[in-house]
């Protein structure tokens, strides 16, 4: 009896952690994913939106090392996407449509499998494909250029016309109503499709841009309201990208006939050549500020040593009686990065063939697929 007093002592301890541990096994699966999206996106937005200045005021590293670990980031963060979906999608690579009695005797050894280079070249020739990693390279170059430079711009531009308060709730709503908005806009891409309704956000980041650049940098209301919506639109414009990248999987398996969608890789394609937009915006935002005002955000002596290393080439700084403000610099700098993408993406998406009549024939050749390769499963 003795040897189980213990026993009977921890049971009680033991349901009591186990009542918690029942509790969260037994929370709905949507609920569990929808909660880790939401750490994950409070993680990746709080260091987005204060690594450039964290990095660049706090710590005041020098632009040659702010360069050094841009280029790290660019390297592994384009790479690890495809390398994983390789990974995932290599037994699934065919160029057959079905399985077939060769491969059922051959076992593990896949017959009509095709190498990364095969697939690769299958992607050079996927033209929808081509066209939309062009327009989502843009897209998320801007996504983090607002990203990084929003504190700059509320600093900047709003400081000495705002309460602390209000600039904190443009920074809160910056990052809530996305989410909001594809509520609404989700309910707009059944109707219409997202081809429609991505490029009806483009127009209208167009329209707000040329508006704010009429109206100029003095009519404090319609900037407050054009920072965040700019912000706000953009990523609602990112969130809804992710329906097309699953049109291209559908389109990638028709063309291609394989077995099975390679999905994992597909989408790490597109990573791989969209990524390196999240480096490639705060490198190229300090360096046009940096060119149009003079004001280097890096701080550093305006003469270097003769002979030493430079990342980019020093931007010669205008004559101190033509210099714009930095005011003016981040003003301008905020209205025409959104007009010159949104006029590059409305070409690159006019390309774009995947709607309308197409998609429908790929989703319907799609599931002809998936009928004819169950029925043969059935039949071996």
């Amino acid at each position: 009896m003795r040897l189980h007093a213990p026993e009977a002592e921890a049971g009680p301890a033991a349901m009591g952690l186990g009542g918690p541990r029942a509790w969260l096994l037994g929370l709905p699966t949507a609920v569990v994913y929808g909660s880790l999206a939401l750490f994950i996106s409070v993680l990746h937005n709080v260091f987005l939106l204060y690594y450039v200045d964290t990095f660049v005021s706090v710590y005041k590293i020098n632009k040659a090392a702010f360069w050094v670990g841009e280029t790290v980031f660019l390297l592994w963060n384009s790479l690890n996407d495809p390398l994983f979906g390789w990974l995932s999608d290599r037994q699934f690579l065919s160029s057959q449509p079905c399985l077939c009695e060769e491969e059922l005797l051959v076992g593990s050894k896949e017959v009509g499998s095709i190498t990364l280079g095969q697939y690769l070249r299958q992607l050079a020739r996927h033209r929808n494909f081509l066209w939309f990693v062009g327009m989502d390279l843009v897209q998320v170059f801007h996504c983090h250029f607002n990203s990084n430079f929003f504190p700059l711009f509320l600093e900047h531009l709003l400081s000495d016309h705002i309460s602390l308060s209000t600039g904190s709730f443009l920074l809160g709503i910056s990052y809530v109503a996305p989410h909001l908005n594809n509520l609404y806009f989700l309910p707009l891409c059944r109707r219409w499709g997202v081809y429609a309704v991505v490029r009806g956000l483009f127009l209208l980041k167009l329209g707000l841009s040329l508006l704010m650049l009429l109206a100029g940098p003095d009519r404090l209301g319609l900037l407050c309201l054009f920072i965040a919506s700019n912000r706000v639109f953009t990523e609602g414009t990112c969130k809804l990208l992710t329906l097309v990248v699953t049109d291209l999987v559908d389109e990638d398996l028709v063309l291609n006939h394989r077995k099975q969608a390679a999905s994992a890789l597909l989408f790490g394609m597109v990573a791989l050549v969209t990524k390196p937009g999240q480096t490639f915006a705060p490198l190229l935002g300090t360096w046009l500020l940096c060119f149009y005002t003079g004001h280097d955000l890096f701080q550093q002596p305006p003469l270097a040593p003769v002979g030493s290393a430079q990342p980019w080439p020093e931007p010669p700084a205008p004559p101190p009686a033509q210099a714009p403000t930095l005011r003016q610099g981040c003003f301008y700098l905020l209205v025409l990065v959104p007009i010159i993408c949104a006029l590059l993406q409305l070409f690159t998406w006019s390309q774009f063939t995947l709607h309308g009549r197409r998609l429908h024939m790929v989703k319907a050749q799609r599931q002809n697929l998936s009928r004819a390769q169950t029925l043969d499963v059935k039949m071996v």
